[in-house]
């Protein structure tokens, strides 16, 4: 079931367009990942979706707003700074976030205990948020925008300020919360999205250029890949394999060049035997599928 749609999406700063007409829907219970690179409009449409920000054209339907259009009981929303009174202990600060979110002491204070034992941080109930951890930070915030049961939580780049520890445990418990409420995540580290998420909206300079499920994008984009490994870079090796009858597109990253090849077995024998003639100092040859990543690569034409 739809339970939000948006049509037409547009933002203009000083006649300059941002968001350049976004169309997409989000379904309940679903883990959505809005990915594209730094500046591609990932905060901007979510400072939209929240409230916080006017469109400059198009709609926002939330199905089940109140009359007056009134979304706050119906969303959470973490920023990608969160600011946290650090004086207040992490129990404190979720039950004066309860308050303010309409429950009672007592709800408050209920609510507050079991998500502080949901995210992971009950251990932690009465340390001072100053004393906290990065990731600690990340899932009290995540707790914080989930305290009044909402029906979609959006998160601005959860994990992208935390080290792998920290990203560990919040990618983590995002796969737990899935089973609570609709997630809608912004963040420009693929890898995070491929985990997690049930869906991908591909968000390119201010447009969505592609979206659906892994299995659907894959279905749709998928090309047989070889990944040669080089000890050092070469630009006479990148323009070999990119010029070979075999090859349909390349990608070169450093001293990793990937191959999207026509014929997969006929390109391993060829690219092998080019590698020997030439006596290319070769670490490592490996036929692999594609990721997020090279499907996002080749949507956007990069």
């Amino acid at each position: 079931m739809s339970l939000i749609q948006i049509q037409g999406l547009k933002k203009s700063f000083q006649g300059t367009e941002v968001i350049k007409g976004l169309d997409f829907k989000l379904e309940k219970g679903k883990c959505i990942a809005l990915l594209g690179p730094n500046g591609a409009g990932k905060t901007t449409t979510l400072h939209m979706l929240s409230g916080l920000m006017k469109p400059t054209k198009g709609s926002i339907v939330f199905n089940e707003a109140k009359k007056d259009g009134d979304i706050r009981h119906l969303i959470g929303y973490l920023p990608q700074f969160p600011v946290f009174y650090d004086w207040m202990s992490g129990y404190e600060f979720l039950q004066y976030v309860g308050h303010l979110a309409g429950l009672s002491r007592k709800e408050a204070k209920e609510r507050s205990l079991e998500l502080l034992e949901l995210v992971g941080i009950s251990d932690a109930k009465n340390r001072r948020v100053g004393k906290y951890s990065g990731g600690m930070k990340q899932r009290l915030g995540i707790a914080q925008a989930i305290i009044h049961r909402p029906q979609l939580v959006m998160l601005d780049e959860p994990v992208s300020a935390l080290d792998p520890f920290g990203r560990r445990e919040v990618l983590e418990l995002l796969e737990g919360l899935k089973k609570e409420t609709t997630i809608l995540f912004s963040t420009h580290i693929l890898n995070d999205a491929e985990e997690v998420c049930d869906e991908i909206l591909f968000l390119h300079n201010g447009q969505i250029v592609e979206s659906g499920t892994m299995a659907d994008l894959r279905e749709r984009h998928q090309q047989a890949k070889i990944d040669l490994v080089f000890s050092k870079k070469s630009e006479e090796m990148e323009n070999v394999l990119k010029n070979h009858y075999l090859t349909q597109s390349v990608l070169a990253d450093g001293n990793k060049i990937s191959v999207f090849v026509k014929d997969v077995e006929g390109a391993r024998r060829e690219f092998l035997k080019l590698v020997s003639d030439k006596d290319w100092n070769l670490d490592k040859f490996e036929i692999s599928s594609m990721t997020l990543e090279d499907v996002f690569m080749k949507v956007v034409g990069k």
